[in-house]
């Protein structure tokens, strides 16, 4: 699922999910919707171990990521391993396809999981396959919408009947997350300009941006703005060559206290990391995670997070810098944990406090889960740039540009 400049984001494509029982035909059905043999087909139960995705574009929803899984009644110790990547994928749907063989019916293990769904305000539509074996009658199918509470169809994913009345169904109840915001809608305004500051260093993809950096661009010049890329070190020239005042100046993290410096006082400033922490977090949430971190002891644990999985770097962020700037701001001797991509513990009371990456590789559903898991379980959850904005001195002034964010700062504090 590699993303390009050409191509939208995985993080923000609605993602379907395909679910079911070992052999309901599940892998047969995502070839299908996709028209590519894209997942192993065999009549052996469990072929599917490991989560297959694809990107598409499926009308008239748009860029799509649909996701093949595991059955969900996988069994044994490796089919324990199997059924958690399955969970995992849970944790990111929009909507969710519970694919049951027509010939076998629904049984416990669809309805269990579909009661699932409904806790977890995830939409779903009930495909009972392989019709072509067992033609399901119209009657036979409304009367499984009733008893269940869902939308279901039939289909077979061999002929390809039913699978595009499955397509629109799945347009018909496609639900998107209105609460998801842009990143800087409400801070330019058309016409305006917005200021980027992103450092080229080693991290960076040789002949691209970063992608939060792709994604403010592309999202400023929706708002019918101005985007003015530049690096730390020609910002205030840059700044000088302005006729007008920008609305704002947005920087890489880690560039964050000389940005600070050359932008004067009455320009807001905040990180691509904080106005992705917003997008799809809770920056008060992340306030509060920053006063945890300030009153860790010796001794005291703390997991470090990230959406995704790189090549590290000898000074790497997460690694080397986040767990030096941490000791620093507590003068203790901490205890720090990795996890990266998908997976995240669920054993996570253990730890005093999450340190999360901006998230831009997971989308809201996903960093939603992980930041209410957190609070349930009582552990502090912040990010990589409201940390360092905090151990430079400046978190007030990177908060400044959002209200709530900020009132909560002046609480803890």
């Amino acid at each position: 699922m590699e993303n390009s400049m050409n191509s939208t984001p995985v993080s923000q494509r609605f993602s379907i999910s395909i679910f079911g029982r070992r052999n309901a035909g599940k892998s047969s059905l995502i070839n299908a919707l996709t028209g590519q043999p894209l997942s192993v087909v065999s009549e052996v139960p469990g072929t599917t171990t490991d989560p297959v995705y694809k990107t598409m574009e499926l009308l008239p929803l748009g860029p799509v990521v649909i996701a093949d899984t595991g059955g969900f009644d996988d069994e044994g110790e490796l089919g324990r391993l199997r059924v958690e990547k399955t969970y995992e994928v849970l944790r990111k749907t929009d909507l969710a396809l519970v694919a049951a063989s027509a010939s076998e019916g629904v049984t416990r293990f669809e309805e269990d999981f579909i009661d699932e769904l409904r806790r977890r305000a995830i939409p779903c539509i009930l495909v009972m396959n392989k019709c072509d074996l067992k033609p399901l009658p119209l009657q036979q199918a409304q009367a499984l919408s009733a008893r269940l509470g869902v939308p279901a169809t039939a289909v077979s994913a061999a002929t390809g009947e039913g699978i595009e009345a499955l397509k629109a169904l799945i347009a018909k109840c496609a639900k998107f997350d209105d609460a998801e915001q842009g990143l800087v809608g409400d801070l330019v305004g058309p016409g305006e300009t917005a200021v980027l500051v992103t450092p080229i260093d080693k991290a960076a993809p040789k002949g691209r941006l970063i992608l939060p950096q792709q994604q403010t661009i592309r999202d400023i010049l929706e708002c019918d703005a101005v985007a003015v890329v530049t690096k730390e070190h020609e910002l205030a020239r840059t700044l000088e060559g302005l006729r007008e005042k920008p609305a704002i100046v947005i920087t890489d993290s880690q560039a964050f206290l000389k940005v600070s410096a050359d932008t004067p006082d009455d320009i807001p400033m905040t990180s691509f990391s904080i106005l992705f922490a917003r997008q799809k977090g809770d920056l008060a949430e992340m306030v509060r995670g920053i006063r945890k971190i300030e009153h860790l002891g010796p001794g005291a644990h703390v997991l470090i997070a990230e959406g995704c999985t790189h090549h590290r770097q000898s000074d790497d962020i997460g690694n080397v810098k986040i767990p030096r700037w941490v000791r620093q701001l507590t003068g203790a001797e901490i205890n720090f944990e990795w996890v990266s991509g998908a997976f995240y513990p669920r054993d996570i009371e253990k730890y005093d406090v999450i340190i999360h990456c901006g998230g831009c590789m997971l989308n809201r559903r996903e960093m939603q889960y992980r930041i209410a898991y957190a609070r349930e379980h009582g552990v502090g959850i912040t990010n990589y740039g409201m940390l360092i904005a905090c151990v430079q001195g400046i978190l007030p002034r990177a908060l400044r540009p959002f209200p709530a964010a900020a009132l909560a700062l002046g609480q803890e504090g």
